[in-house]
Protein backbone atom coordinates (compact mmCIF):
# COMPACT_ATOMS: atom_id res chain seq x y z
CA UNK A 1 0.00 0.00 0.00
CA UNK A 2 3.05 2.40 1.20
CA UNK A 3 4.28 1.84 -2.61
CA UNK A 4 0.70 2.15 -4.27
CA UNK A 5 0.33 5.65 -1.97
CA UNK A 6 3.45 7.20 -3.16
CA UNK A 7 2.96 6.32 -7.18
CA UNK A 8 -0.41 8.27 -6.17
CA UNK A 9 1.31 11.58 -4.84
CA UNK A 10 3.72 10.90 -8.14
CA UNK A 11 0.49 11.11 -10.41
CA UNK A 12 -1.08 14.22 -8.04
CA UNK A 13 2.27 16.56 -8.12
CA UNK A 14 2.00 15.79 -11.93
CA UNK A 15 -1.98 17.31 -11.56
CA UNK A 16 -0.43 19.99 -9.85
CA UNK A 17 1.75 20.91 -12.35
CA UNK A 18 -0.98 20.67 -14.84
CA UNK A 19 -3.01 22.53 -13.00
CA UNK A 20 -1.49 25.57 -12.52
CA UNK A 21 1.09 26.12 -15.68
CA UNK A 22 -1.49 27.56 -17.46
CA UNK A 23 -2.15 30.45 -15.26
CA UNK A 24 1.70 31.05 -14.14
CA UNK A 25 2.33 31.65 -17.91
CA UNK A 26 -0.58 33.25 -19.13
CA UNK A 27 0.82 36.52 -19.22
CA UNK A 28 3.14 35.37 -21.81
CA UNK A 29 0.41 32.96 -23.89
CA UNK A 30 -1.14 36.81 -24.09
CA UNK A 31 1.85 38.53 -25.62
CA UNK A 32 2.81 35.68 -27.76
CA UNK A 33 -0.32 35.37 -29.17
CA UNK A 34 -1.57 38.70 -28.81
CA UNK A 35 -4.91 37.91 -27.26
CA UNK A 36 -7.41 39.60 -24.01
CA UNK A 37 -7.97 38.15 -20.69
CA UNK A 38 -10.75 36.46 -22.22
CA UNK A 39 -9.41 34.43 -24.38
CA UNK A 40 -6.49 33.40 -21.89
CA UNK A 41 -9.88 32.63 -20.22
CA UNK A 42 -11.69 30.25 -23.23
CA UNK A 43 -8.31 28.31 -22.98
CA UNK A 44 -8.80 27.66 -19.31
CA UNK A 45 -12.11 27.01 -19.67
CA UNK A 46 -11.12 24.70 -22.51
CA UNK A 47 -9.12 22.03 -20.38
CA UNK A 48 -11.92 21.99 -17.31
CA UNK A 49 -14.48 20.74 -19.57
CA UNK A 50 -12.05 17.95 -20.86
CA UNK A 51 -11.38 17.83 -17.05
CA UNK A 52 -15.21 17.28 -16.42
CA UNK A 53 -15.15 15.05 -19.05
CA UNK A 54 -12.26 12.77 -17.59
CA UNK A 55 -13.92 12.76 -14.55
CA UNK A 56 -17.31 11.51 -15.47
CA UNK A 57 -15.62 8.64 -17.46
CA UNK A 58 -13.54 7.56 -15.14
CA UNK A 59 -16.09 4.99 -13.63
CA UNK A 60 -17.07 3.40 -16.89
CA UNK A 61 -13.50 3.20 -17.88
CA UNK A 62 -12.03 1.72 -14.95
CA UNK A 63 -14.69 -0.89 -14.99
CA UNK A 64 -14.03 -1.91 -18.55
CA UNK A 65 -9.96 -1.62 -18.25
CA UNK A 66 -9.20 -1.72 -14.83
CA UNK A 67 -7.79 0.58 -12.19
CA UNK A 68 -4.45 0.51 -13.45
CA UNK A 69 -4.98 0.94 -16.74
CA UNK A 70 -7.58 3.89 -16.59
CA UNK A 71 -4.48 5.25 -14.74
CA UNK A 72 -2.26 4.70 -18.10
CA UNK A 73 -4.99 5.79 -20.73
CA UNK A 74 -5.17 8.89 -18.34
CA UNK A 75 -1.66 10.01 -18.27
CA UNK A 76 -0.82 9.00 -21.46
CA UNK A 77 -3.25 11.27 -22.85
CA UNK A 78 -2.11 14.43 -20.64
CA UNK A 79 1.73 13.27 -22.26
CA UNK A 80 0.88 13.75 -25.63
CA UNK A 81 -1.14 16.51 -24.80
CA UNK A 82 1.40 18.77 -23.36
CA UNK A 83 3.89 17.62 -25.89
CA UNK A 84 1.94 19.25 -28.16
CA UNK A 85 1.20 22.71 -26.39
CA UNK A 86 5.15 22.48 -26.20
CA UNK A 87 4.72 22.82 -30.52
CA UNK A 88 3.16 26.42 -29.70
CA UNK A 89 1.14 25.53 -32.60
CA UNK A 90 -1.92 28.54 -33.87
CA UNK A 91 -4.51 29.46 -30.85
CA UNK A 92 -7.06 27.36 -32.87
CA UNK A 93 -4.95 24.25 -32.69
CA UNK A 94 -4.18 25.41 -28.71
CA UNK A 95 -8.23 25.76 -27.74
CA UNK A 96 -9.04 22.30 -29.58
CA UNK A 97 -5.70 20.24 -27.83
CA UNK A 98 -6.66 22.06 -24.29
CA UNK A 99 -9.74 19.20 -23.67
CA UNK A 100 -7.30 16.45 -23.85
CA UNK A 101 -4.89 17.34 -21.54
CA UNK A 102 -8.15 17.96 -18.94
CA UNK A 103 -9.48 14.84 -19.96
CA UNK A 104 -5.68 13.41 -18.83
CA UNK A 105 -5.56 15.24 -15.44
CA UNK A 106 -9.02 14.95 -14.44
CA UNK A 107 -9.35 10.90 -15.36
CA UNK A 108 -5.75 10.98 -13.34
CA UNK A 109 -7.27 12.73 -10.43
CA UNK A 110 -10.27 10.60 -10.12
CA UNK A 111 -9.05 7.37 -10.68
CA UNK A 112 -6.11 8.37 -8.73
CA UNK A 113 -8.22 9.62 -5.50
CA UNK A 114 -11.11 6.66 -5.48
CA UNK A 115 -8.40 4.08 -5.61
CA UNK A 116 -6.76 5.67 -2.36
CA UNK A 117 -9.58 6.62 -0.20
CA UNK A 118 -11.04 3.09 -1.75
CA UNK A 119 -7.70 1.18 -0.51
CA UNK A 120 -6.46 2.86 2.12
CA UNK A 121 -7.78 0.86 5.96
CA UNK A 122 -7.13 3.54 8.48
CA UNK A 123 -6.27 7.00 8.44
CA UNK A 124 -8.06 7.60 4.89
CA UNK A 125 -7.91 11.72 5.86
CA UNK A 126 -4.10 11.84 6.36
CA UNK A 127 -3.65 9.31 3.04
CA UNK A 128 -5.79 12.02 1.00
CA UNK A 129 -4.03 14.82 2.60
CA UNK A 130 -0.98 13.23 1.48
CA UNK A 131 -1.81 13.31 -2.17
CA UNK A 132 -3.06 16.66 -1.99
CA UNK A 133 0.12 17.42 -0.54
CA UNK A 134 2.08 16.38 -3.57
CA UNK A 135 -0.77 18.36 -5.37
CA UNK A 136 -0.04 21.27 -4.06
CA UNK A 137 4.09 20.76 -4.38
CA UNK A 138 3.41 20.29 -7.92
CA UNK A 139 1.41 23.54 -8.14
CA UNK A 140 4.14 25.09 -5.89
CA UNK A 141 6.83 24.05 -7.95
CA UNK A 142 5.95 25.37 -11.70
CA UNK A 143 5.69 28.34 -10.66
CA UNK A 144 9.05 29.24 -9.31
CA UNK A 145 10.21 27.25 -12.37
CA UNK A 146 8.34 29.62 -14.21
CA UNK A 147 9.68 32.60 -12.57
CA UNK A 148 13.16 31.16 -13.66
CA UNK A 149 12.04 30.67 -17.08
CA UNK A 150 10.13 34.08 -17.43
CA UNK A 151 13.50 35.91 -16.79
CA UNK A 152 15.46 33.91 -19.41
CA UNK A 153 13.08 34.33 -22.01
CA UNK A 154 12.71 30.76 -22.50
CA UNK A 155 8.98 30.27 -20.99
CA UNK A 156 7.82 28.04 -23.27
CA UNK A 157 10.06 25.26 -22.25
CA UNK A 158 7.30 24.78 -19.15
CA UNK A 159 5.48 22.76 -21.50
CA UNK A 160 8.11 19.99 -22.63
CA UNK A 161 8.58 19.86 -19.13
CA UNK A 162 5.54 18.65 -18.09
CA UNK A 163 5.53 16.31 -20.67
CA UNK A 164 8.67 14.77 -19.71
CA UNK A 165 7.37 14.13 -16.02
CA UNK A 166 4.20 12.58 -17.27
CA UNK A 167 5.91 10.61 -19.15
CA UNK A 168 8.32 9.28 -16.21
CA UNK A 169 4.85 8.77 -14.11
CA UNK A 170 3.04 6.81 -16.87
CA UNK A 171 6.37 4.55 -17.26
CA UNK A 172 6.16 4.00 -13.43
CA UNK A 173 2.47 2.56 -13.38
CA UNK A 174 3.43 0.33 -16.66
CA UNK A 175 6.01 -1.12 -14.76
CA UNK A 176 5.50 -1.44 -11.33
CA UNK A 177 4.45 -3.95 -9.09
CA UNK A 178 1.96 -3.68 -6.17
CA UNK A 179 2.48 -6.92 -4.65
CA UNK A 180 -1.10 -8.55 -3.41
CA UNK A 181 -2.85 -4.86 -4.64
CA UNK A 182 -2.45 -6.32 -8.33
CA UNK A 183 -4.84 -7.94 -8.41
CA UNK A 184 -7.32 -5.41 -7.42
CA UNK A 185 -5.67 -2.71 -9.69
CA UNK A 186 -5.86 -5.06 -12.85
CA UNK A 187 -8.86 -5.33 -15.06
CA UNK A 188 -11.00 -8.67 -13.80
CA UNK A 189 -14.52 -9.42 -15.28
CA UNK A 190 -15.57 -11.43 -12.47
CA UNK A 191 -14.37 -9.22 -9.52
CA UNK A 192 -14.22 -5.72 -10.44
CA UNK A 193 -17.90 -4.71 -9.44
CA UNK A 194 -19.82 -1.96 -11.81
CA UNK A 195 -19.09 1.27 -9.74
CA UNK A 196 -15.45 0.28 -9.65
CA UNK A 197 -15.37 -0.50 -5.54
CA UNK A 198 -15.61 -3.46 -3.64
CA UNK A 199 -17.36 -6.49 -4.11
CA UNK A 200 -19.26 -5.05 -0.18
CA UNK A 201 -19.44 -1.93 -1.69
CA UNK A 202 -21.24 -2.96 -4.89
CA UNK A 203 -23.84 -4.86 -3.21
CA UNK A 204 -24.30 -2.18 -0.52
CA UNK A 205 -25.16 0.01 -4.19
CA UNK A 206 -27.50 -2.50 -5.45
CA UNK A 207 -29.14 -2.16 -2.08
CA UNK A 208 -29.22 1.43 -2.04
CA UNK A 209 -30.40 1.66 -6.30
CA UNK A 210 -33.86 -0.24 -5.01
CA UNK A 211 -35.01 2.78 -3.69
CA UNK A 212 -33.15 5.42 -5.36
CA UNK A 213 -33.02 8.50 -6.88
CA UNK A 214 -30.23 9.39 -8.94
CA UNK A 215 -27.35 6.98 -10.06
CA UNK A 216 -28.20 4.48 -7.33
CA UNK A 217 -27.82 6.84 -4.58
CA UNK A 218 -30.71 6.57 -1.69
CA UNK A 219 -33.37 9.22 -2.19
CA UNK A 220 -32.67 10.82 2.05
CA UNK A 221 -28.60 11.42 0.46
CA UNK A 222 -29.91 13.26 -2.05
CA UNK A 223 -29.97 16.73 -0.29
CA UNK A 224 -26.79 16.36 1.25
CA UNK A 225 -25.18 15.03 -2.46
CA UNK A 226 -26.25 18.46 -4.00
CA UNK A 227 -24.87 20.47 -1.59
CA UNK A 228 -21.71 18.74 -1.52
CA UNK A 229 -21.88 19.33 -5.51
CA UNK A 230 -22.50 23.18 -5.53
CA UNK A 231 -19.77 23.53 -3.05
CA UNK A 232 -17.11 21.42 -4.89
CA UNK A 233 -18.19 23.59 -7.93
CA UNK A 234 -17.78 26.93 -5.93
CA UNK A 235 -14.88 25.79 -4.29
CA UNK A 236 -12.74 24.70 -7.49
CA UNK A 237 -14.01 27.13 -9.94
CA UNK A 238 -12.89 29.78 -7.07
CA UNK A 239 -9.35 28.20 -6.19
CA UNK A 240 -8.82 28.05 -10.30
CA UNK A 241 -9.83 31.76 -10.51
CA UNK A 242 -7.78 32.98 -7.79
CA UNK A 243 -4.27 31.15 -9.11
CA UNK A 244 -4.85 31.58 -12.16
CA UNK A 245 -5.37 34.95 -11.87
CA UNK A 246 -3.47 36.07 -9.19
CA UNK A 247 -0.42 36.76 -11.03
CA UNK A 248 -2.44 39.28 -13.51
CA UNK A 249 -4.09 40.93 -10.25
CA UNK A 250 -0.64 41.16 -8.85
CA UNK A 251 1.06 43.21 -12.18
CA UNK A 252 -2.17 45.42 -12.05
CA UNK A 253 -2.79 45.71 -8.59
CA UNK A 254 0.57 46.15 -7.20
CA UNK A 255 2.91 47.10 -10.43
CA UNK A 256 5.05 43.83 -9.46
CA UNK A 257 7.35 43.01 -12.52
CA UNK A 258 6.11 39.34 -14.00
CA UNK A 259 8.37 37.33 -12.59
CA UNK A 260 7.96 38.71 -9.35
CA UNK A 261 4.13 37.77 -10.06
CA UNK A 262 4.57 34.56 -10.86
CA UNK A 263 6.95 33.91 -7.83
CA UNK A 264 4.55 35.17 -5.73
CA UNK A 265 1.95 32.11 -6.56
CA UNK A 266 4.67 30.22 -5.29
CA UNK A 267 3.73 32.19 -1.88
CA UNK A 268 0.50 30.66 -2.60
CA UNK A 269 1.10 26.93 -3.44
CA UNK A 270 3.73 26.98 -0.43
CA UNK A 271 1.57 27.76 2.24
CA UNK A 272 -1.14 25.64 1.04
CA UNK A 273 1.66 22.58 0.88
CA UNK A 274 2.78 23.64 4.64
CA UNK A 275 -0.49 23.53 5.54
CA UNK A 276 -1.58 19.88 3.91
CA UNK A 277 1.29 17.83 5.83
CA UNK A 278 -1.07 18.48 9.02
CA UNK A 279 -4.32 18.84 7.40
CA UNK A 280 -5.19 14.88 7.44
CA UNK A 281 -3.89 14.66 11.49
CA UNK A 282 -5.91 17.51 12.43
CA UNK A 283 -8.93 16.28 10.35
CA UNK A 284 -8.26 12.99 12.13
CA UNK A 285 -8.48 14.61 15.64
CA UNK A 286 -10.76 17.24 15.85
CA UNK A 287 -13.29 15.69 13.01
CA UNK A 288 -13.85 15.93 9.82
CA UNK A 289 -17.10 18.78 10.07
CA UNK A 290 -14.85 21.26 12.73
CA UNK A 291 -11.70 21.30 10.70
CA UNK A 292 -13.55 21.59 7.13
CA UNK A 293 -16.00 24.95 9.08
CA UNK A 294 -12.78 26.43 10.71
CA UNK A 295 -10.96 26.39 7.33
CA UNK A 296 -13.81 28.05 5.54
CA UNK A 297 -14.76 30.63 7.95
CA UNK A 298 -10.88 31.60 8.33
CA UNK A 299 -10.58 31.54 4.70
CA UNK A 300 -13.67 34.05 4.07
CA UNK A 301 -12.15 36.64 6.72
CA UNK A 302 -8.81 36.66 4.58
CA UNK A 303 -10.42 37.36 1.17
CA UNK A 304 -12.76 39.78 2.63
CA UNK A 305 -9.86 42.03 4.05
CA UNK A 306 -7.53 40.70 0.82
CA UNK A 307 -10.12 43.08 -1.35
CA UNK A 308 -10.37 46.08 1.44
CA UNK A 309 -6.53 45.98 1.37
CA UNK A 310 -4.72 47.19 -1.01
CA UNK A 311 -0.72 47.36 -0.43
CA UNK A 312 1.32 44.84 -1.20
CA UNK A 313 2.77 43.59 1.90
CA UNK A 314 -0.72 43.20 3.03
CA UNK A 315 -1.78 41.26 -0.21
CA UNK A 316 1.39 38.73 -0.02
CA UNK A 317 0.62 38.37 4.14
CA UNK A 318 -3.10 37.56 3.16
CA UNK A 319 -2.34 35.56 -0.43
CA UNK A 320 0.05 33.16 2.50
CA UNK A 321 -3.07 32.92 4.95
CA UNK A 322 -5.54 31.94 1.78
CA UNK A 323 -3.30 29.11 1.22
CA UNK A 324 -2.53 27.68 4.64
CA UNK A 325 -6.89 27.90 5.02
CA UNK A 326 -7.81 26.67 1.55
CA UNK A 327 -4.78 23.18 2.20
CA UNK A 328 -7.24 20.69 3.41
CA UNK A 329 -10.81 21.54 2.26
CA UNK A 330 -10.64 19.25 -0.91
CA UNK A 331 -9.16 16.75 0.51
CA UNK A 332 -10.82 15.83 3.51
CA UNK A 333 -14.61 17.53 2.17
CA UNK A 334 -14.10 14.41 0.17
CA UNK A 335 -13.56 12.15 2.70
CA UNK A 336 -16.06 13.56 4.57
CA UNK A 337 -18.75 13.28 1.46
CA UNK A 338 -17.58 9.44 0.98
CA UNK A 339 -17.90 8.83 4.99
CA UNK A 340 -21.45 10.14 4.85
CA UNK A 341 -22.51 7.78 1.88
CA UNK A 342 -20.91 4.62 2.66
CA UNK A 343 -20.82 1.92 -0.36
CA UNK A 344 -20.07 4.55 -3.34
CA UNK A 345 -16.71 5.95 -3.29
CA UNK A 346 -15.84 5.90 -6.79
CA UNK A 347 -18.91 7.69 -7.80
CA UNK A 348 -18.91 9.82 -5.62
CA UNK A 349 -15.20 10.43 -5.75
CA UNK A 350 -15.75 11.19 -9.77
CA UNK A 351 -19.66 13.30 -9.22
CA UNK A 352 -17.91 15.58 -6.44
CA UNK A 353 -14.40 16.11 -8.83
CA UNK A 354 -16.36 16.35 -11.87
CA UNK A 355 -18.45 19.38 -10.11
CA UNK A 356 -15.33 20.90 -8.95
CA UNK A 357 -14.07 20.71 -12.62
CA UNK A 358 -16.98 22.57 -13.91
CA UNK A 359 -16.69 24.93 -11.33
CA UNK A 360 -12.93 25.21 -13.18
CA UNK A 361 -14.39 25.45 -16.51
CA UNK A 362 -17.07 28.22 -15.88
CA UNK A 363 -15.88 30.29 -12.91
CA UNK A 364 -12.21 31.20 -14.52
CA UNK A 365 -13.80 32.14 -17.84
CA UNK A 366 -15.85 34.63 -15.57
CA UNK A 367 -13.09 36.06 -13.63
CA UNK A 368 -11.61 36.82 -16.92
CA UNK A 369 -14.32 38.49 -17.89
CA UNK A 370 -14.78 40.95 -14.59
CA UNK A 371 -10.57 41.30 -15.49
CA UNK A 372 -11.55 42.40 -18.73
CA UNK A 373 -14.95 44.53 -18.39
CA UNK A 374 -13.74 46.11 -14.39
CA UNK A 375 -11.29 46.58 -12.59
CA UNK A 376 -8.91 44.02 -10.21
CA UNK A 377 -10.52 45.57 -7.06
CA UNK A 378 -14.21 44.50 -8.38
CA UNK A 379 -12.71 40.77 -9.35
CA UNK A 380 -11.24 40.59 -5.50
CA UNK A 381 -14.81 41.29 -4.57
CA UNK A 382 -15.85 38.86 -6.74
CA UNK A 383 -14.11 35.97 -5.83
CA UNK A 384 -14.50 37.59 -1.96
CA UNK A 385 -18.56 36.69 -2.30
CA UNK A 386 -17.63 32.81 -3.59
CA UNK A 387 -15.69 32.38 -0.30
CA UNK A 388 -18.90 33.37 1.42
CA UNK A 389 -21.09 31.18 -0.93
CA UNK A 390 -19.34 28.26 0.18
CA UNK A 391 -19.33 29.24 3.84
CA UNK A 392 -22.94 29.05 3.51
CA UNK A 393 -23.08 25.71 1.56
CA UNK A 394 -20.86 24.34 4.03
CA UNK A 395 -23.34 25.10 6.81
CA UNK A 396 -26.11 23.57 5.40
CA UNK A 397 -23.84 20.25 4.28
CA UNK A 398 -22.92 19.83 8.09
CA UNK A 399 -26.51 20.58 9.20
CA UNK A 400 -27.42 17.51 7.21
CA UNK A 401 -24.61 15.75 7.82
CA UNK A 402 -25.37 15.72 11.51
CA UNK A 403 -28.96 14.95 11.29
CA UNK A 404 -27.85 11.70 9.15
CA UNK A 405 -25.34 10.54 11.72
CA UNK A 406 -27.93 10.83 14.68
CA UNK A 407 -30.54 8.51 12.29
CA UNK A 408 -27.59 6.17 11.62
CA UNK A 409 -27.06 6.06 15.88
CA UNK A 410 -31.03 5.66 16.05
Amino acid sequence: MKKLLWLGCLSYLIIGVAHVVGGTILEQLIAHYGLTYKDGGQWIMNQFLGFLVGVLLAPSITTRIGKRGAVLLAIGILTLSEAAYSLLLPWGWMLAIAPFAGVGFGMTEAVVGAMIIDLAKNGKASAMSRLETFFGVGALLIPMAAAYLIQQHVWQISFPILAAMAGITFVLWLTMSFGELDDQLAYNPRTTPAAGDTNDAANSVAAASESSAFFGYPRKALPFLLLSALFFMIYVGMEMSFSNYLPSILVVRSDVGESSAAAALSLFWGTMVLGRLFAGVLADRMGYSRYLLIATLGASVVFVFMAIMGQLSWMLALVALSGLFFSGIFGIALVYANELIPGMTERTTSLLVACGGLGGAIFPRVTGWFMDQFNVQSTLWYISILVLLMLLLLTAMLVLGRREAQRAVR
